[in-house]
């Protein structure tokens, strides 16, 4: 327990110990977030709210991992997909400052860094700690499948799917921080019932977001920007892979998959139907605000709704 509380509380620490120092300095180099003109238009007043925020974590996660990481040689590979992704996700934000636009990198340009950062993990996954592509099947008491071939582009989509999908979720004050704090306890359980090691880093990410949220919720002093949620989404990858659980991305990840579907549903429609939608915006908790839903209540639903998938997704276990 020792080796899941106190990364924790460092991570905790750390970021909480960061937001009073790093808010005002963002504030005075102008990193402020940029919304869109033809977004919701309450987020209008948002414009200016110091972005990039997600170093704020990241510092407590980095540290708490090479505390442990000596001790728990899985740690390694989270930490790299982690940080590789915010690494992309860091010039993303820094192109949208210096342009002073809601748009960073260009669509290949994160895509081709994306598969990079995915194949450098895939490679340390396979050699360095030697962890296969098998899938753990949910509900079947721990039976695992070879997908042979397939295993290799199923693992790029997945990684780029979650990675995305946990970008999407990153719309609204607290959002994936929330629903992102109850995946990362979910991985905590999980590391410890298949004993995979992965508990002191799902720990740390736990505790840098709990802490993060002091400043993310409603209303938001900070945001964490591409910066954090590419790394978040690239935690969320690394843990499923080294647990053999991309099957059960389907479950505790069920609103990441959402907001994405969402998304290329919104997009797909519109151009095949030339300007007609389906959601009234999209990502889709943009759609629940439009129907009336306050930012709140939209967060409170979300997360409720992970935790009980998250439960359910550790019976399948």
């Amino acid at each position: 327990m020792a080796d899941i509380v106190i990364p924790l509380f460092i991570s905790f620490a750390v970021c909480a110990a960061l937001g009073p120092f790093l808010i005002p300095y963002l504030h005075r180099l102008k990193f402020g977030n940029t919304e869109r003109e033809e977004g919701v238009q309450s987020h209008l007043k948002k414009a200016g709210t110091p972005s990039m925020g997600g170093v704020m974590f990241l510092a407590g996660i980095l540290i708490s991992g090479l505390i442990f990481l000596h001790k728990y040689p899985m740690i390694g590979p989270v930490l790299v997909l982690t940080f590789g992704f915010a690494a992309v996700g860091f010039i993303d934000d820094y192109r949208k400052v210096v342009k002073k636009s809601s748009d960073g990198l260009i669509a290949w340009q994160k895509l081709l860094l994306e598969f990079t950062v995915a194949t450098v993990f895939l490679i340390i996954m396979l050699k360095g700690v030697k962890v296969d592509l098998t899938i753990r099947l949910p509900f079947t008491s721990g039976k695992m499948a070879d997908i042979g071939f397939l295993a290799i582009p199923f693992f790029y989509i997945v990684v780029l799917a979650v990675v995305n999908g946990v970008n999407f979720t990153d719309g609204l004050d607290g959002l994936a921080s929330s629903v992102t704090s109850v995946v990362a306890a979910f991985f905590i359980a999980s590391s410890a019932a298949v004993k995979a090691g992965l508990g002191p880093a799902a720990a740390a990410v736990l505790g840098g977001l709990l802490a993060f949220l002091l400043y993310n919720s409603y209303p938001a002093k900070i945001f964490m920007g591409d910066t954090g949620s590419l790394a978040l989404g690239g935690f969320v990858a690394a843990c499923a892979f080294l647990l053999h659980t991309p099957l059960y991305i389907l479950i505790f990840g069920l609103i990441y998959a959402i907001e994405l579907l969402s998304v290329a549903i919104q997009v797909s429609y519109f151009k095949l139907t030339h300007g007609k939608r389906v959601f009234k915006m999209a990502p889709i908790h943009h759609h629940f605000e439009l129907c009336g839903w306050s930012e709140t209540r939209v967060v409170a639903v979300f997360t409720i709704v992970t935790i009980l998938l998250c439960v359910l997704a550790f019976l399948g276990i």
